[in-house]
C-alpha cells in the first residue's frame, strides 16, 4: 500500500509520498512521484497500486512527454495523455495480471501548472484512466491508505490555508498512517509548488530529520485527550449498575 497525498490551496499545491514498497512480507524503498519540469511545464504525478503498471504506465508518460511537451499547454491535456497511457498498459498487461490472481491498480495524482493555465490544477485518475479535478471544496486527496490521515485533513485543512500550515497538517496526516499502517513508512518524498511560479520544489526526509514534530504531536495529543471536557464520563462512572447488570438509563425527556 501507499500513502500519496495532493492538497491544493489558494497559494499552490503540495504533493506527499511515502517510499515503501511492500512485496508479500518484504519491503523496499522506491519514489512514488516523479517530476516533469520545462520551461513554463511544471508537473508532478504520484501513483499508488501495483509497481508493475505504474513503471510502464510512467515510462510510456514520460516518452510522450520528450515528443509533445511542447502542445501541452494546459495541464487536463497532460493528464489526457496519462490517462491513454494507462489504457495502453492494461490492453498490455490487464488480462495476464487478473488470470494471475492480482487486480489492475493505478490510482495517480497530477498536480502543476502549464503555461496556459490560469492557475494550478490538481486532478484524480482512477484505474479506468477517467479523471476528477480536485478543487476548493475538498483541496485535498490521498491514494492509497486512506483512513487514517482523512480525520485531520478534515478539520484542519481549508482552501484558504497557509502552504506552510498545509504542510505541516500534510505531514501529520502521514505520520497518523505511518503509526497505524505497517506498509506506510520513510523516506519521505515532498514536492511543493507556488501559483504561477512554474518551479516546483521537492525534498527527501528521513526519519530522523522529522521524528521530533512526530514525538511533540503524539504527547501534544495525550495531554489534549486528558484535558478534553468529560462531565458526562463522571456521571457515567457515578451511577450504580441495574439489576440486569446494566447502568441505569435516565428515559429521553418527552
Amino acid at each position: 500500500m501507499s500513502f500519496c497525498l495532493g492538497m491544493k490551496v489558494a497559494e499552490g499545491l503540495i504533493g506527499i509520498a511515502d517510499t515503501r514498497v511492500t512485496s508479500g512480507t518484504e519491503h523496499s524503498t522506491a519514489r512514488k512521484v516523479s517530476i516533469h519540469q520545462n520551461g513554463r511545464h511544471s508537473m508532478f504525478v504520484m501513483t499508488s497500486g501495483l509497481r508493475s503498471v505504474r513503471d510502464k504506465a510512467i515510462t510510456y508518460f514520460e516518452e510522450v512527454i520528450q515528443e509533445s511537451d511542447q502542445h501541452f499547454d494546459k495541464l487536463y491535456k497532460a493528464v489526457n495523455a496519462f490517462a491513454q497511457q494507462i489504457r495502453r498498459t492494461a490492453k498490455e498487461d490487464k488480462q495476464a495480471l487478473v488470470e494471475s490472481g492480482l487486480p489492475f491498480n493505478l490510482h495517480a495524482l497530477v498536480g502543476g501548472q502549464l503555461e496556459n493555465d490560469g492557475e494550478h490544477k490538481l486532478y484524480l485518475l482512477y484505474p479506468q484512466a477517467n479523471w476528477v479535478e480536485i478543487g476548493p471544496g475538498t483541496p485535498y486527496y490521498i491514494i492509497g491508505e486512506t483512513g487514517y490521515g482523512k480525520p485531520l485533513l478534515d478539520r484542519a485543512l481549508s482552501y484558504d490555508t497557509p502552504m506552510e500550515l498545509a504542510l505541516k497538517i500534510g505531514y501529520l496526516a502521514f505520520d497518523a498512517t505511518r503509526t497505524s499502517a505497517t506498509d506506510v513508512d520513510f523516506p519521505l518524498d515532498i514536492v511543493v509548488y507556488r501559483r504561477d511560479t512554474f518551479a516546483l520544489v521537492e525534498h527527501c526526509y528521513e526519519r530522523e530529520a522529522l521524528i521530533a514534530t512526530s514525538d511533540w504531536w503524539q504527547e501534544h495529543l495525550r495531554l489534549l485527550v486528558d484535558q478534553a471536557p468529560a462531565g458526562w464520563i463522571a456521571e457515567v462512572f457515578s451511577r450504580k449498575p441495574s439489576a440486569a447488570g446494566r447502568l441505569a438509563v435516565k428515559p429521553a425527556a418527552s
